[in-house]
């Protein structure tokens, strides 16, 4: 079972991201449009699980599931929607202790808004940052041994900054 660790803000993270970015690239090419580094990793300054977060946009997402060997040679583990329609998600790691999580959606979709506005929102708004980093290091230390618990706690939290980055992205 994985366990919840949150550390601090690491400045290796957005290296970590730009060189998995460079594996990705290499097996979607021509597929692939943008590459970001999401999730609390991408966010100067915030506590995280030390998991690099990358979002894949794409042309046609219908066209990924043919990526999956090729993903798997770069040691990734092809985990279809895993509860978001119209994702492609995959995980680099072990189920214990995970590097990279994947998020590739076709060009167009809602979430990749959602994912970018919320990093956007958490980066230049310091105090809620502040508020959902403790948060986190306070459910860290409540459920290290539950993932379930841990994710389910702050997900009412999630989905207020959610919308408040939503409402700011709109109104910028």
């Amino acid at each position: 079972m994985r366990k919840v660790e949150i550390m601090p803000y690491d400045e290796a993270w957005p290296e970590k991201y730009l060189e998995a970015s460079e594996e990705i690239k290499t097996v979607l090419g021509q597929e692939l449009l943008y590459l970001y580094h999401i999730g609390s990793t991408s966010i100067p300054g915030m506590a995280a699980k030390p998991i690099i977060d990358i979002l894949a946009e794409v042309q046609d997402i219908q066209r990924i599931d043919d990526y999956n060997n090729e993903m798997v040679k770069q040691g990734y583990t092809p985990k279809g929607e895993n509860g978001i329609e119209g994702r492609r998600y995959f995980v680099k790691g072990n189920d214990e202790e995970r590097t990279h999580h994947v998020h590739i959606f076709e060009t167009g979709s809602k979430e990749i808004i959602k994912h970018l506005a919320f990093r956007e929102y958490l980066t230049y708004h310091e105090q809620d940052m502040e508020r959902y980093k403790k948060v986190k290091e306070d459910l860290a230390e409540k459920y290290p041994e539950n993932v379930k618990l841990y994710q389910e706690e702050k997900a009412s939290l999630i989905d207020e900054l959610n919308q408040k980055a939503l409402d700011w992205v709109k109104g910028r």
